[in-house]
């Protein structure tokens, strides 16, 4: 199916100017202009704008959803994928915000006293029901039961300074990684052995025994399990085969 500039702009909310914009920057080119100088979009302009729509939502500069869409490499199913896990990371998220605020209005309603350890438990709860619902089956049967009941057990048994750190390491080795691929650095540099420590670290946090062999282990699932691909190459695409290349390198 054909449509106008008008037509899809009714169809996908995004103004005239907005796609005529998009046309002018090499993001979104009709499929034919016709004499009178309309623009036309077929099907695949239709998609090519849903894809942009969706790395917009997520925040993604213009410039870089170009280089995303443009790259011969780029697979649509995959990102597709990827923004689900974003997507559903933030539904989980609010959810365990929800909880949490909930809990603390129960208490503020009854005057009840409520522990900074209380306060963090929703939190931590939701961890490892997420973990167990999207890794479970497959870290139980790698690792068996007992170590993965033992690492759900250290999460909730997490003091609320060891969650905090806890936390701010996952979102420091994201911002790293992310980084480190956009800027093309190798994950056989320095700058892969610092980040293969800060996941180290990460791993350490919730106790249990460290070993290369482990750590190297944890890190190829980030790339044999397209959930844990989707998870670390939701902004930036390449990061889990980075965390994975430099850890196997720099684990030892």
């Amino acid at each position: 199916m054909e449509y106008s500039i008008h037509e899809l702009s009714h169809l996908s909310g995004v103004t005239t100017r907005t796609l005529r914009w998009y046309d002018k920057i090499g993001l979104l080119k009709p499929s034919r202009v016709a004499e009178s100088g309309y623009r036309y979009y077929g099907s695949a302009e239709v998609d090519r704008l849903q894809d942009i729509l969706y790395y917009r939502a997520l925040g993604v500069e213009l410039v870089r959803i170009k280089a995303y869409l443009d790259d011969p490499s780029f697979n649509r199913l995959a990102a597709l994928q990827s923004h689900l896990a974003v997507l559903e990371e933030e539904q989980a998220r609010l959810e365990q915000l929800i909880e949490s605020v909930r809990k603390t209005i129960r208490c503020e309603e009854r005057k009840e006293y409520m522990s900074d350890e209380q306060k963090f438990e929703a939190l931590k709860q939701q961890i490892v029901r997420q973990h167990e619902e999207l890794y479970g089956r497959e870290a139980r049967k790698q690792y068996g039961d007992s170590m993965v009941d033992a690492a759900q057990q250290a999460v909730q048994c997490m003091t609320t300074e060891q969650y905090q750190k806890w936390k701010e390491l996952e979102k420091e080795i994201r911002r790293q990684l992310e980084a480190a691929v956009q800027a093309g650095i190798s994950p056989y540099s320095e700058t892969g052995r610092a980040i293969t420590d800060l996941h180290r670290r990460w791993l350490s946090i919730t106790g249990g025994s460290y070993t290369p062999e482990k750590h190297q282990g944890i890190a190829a699932l980030y790339v044999n399990d397209p959930r844990f691909t989707a998870y670390y190459d939701r902004t930036v695409p390449g990061c889990a085969r980075f965390l994975w290349e430099a850890v196997m390198y720099w684990a030892k």
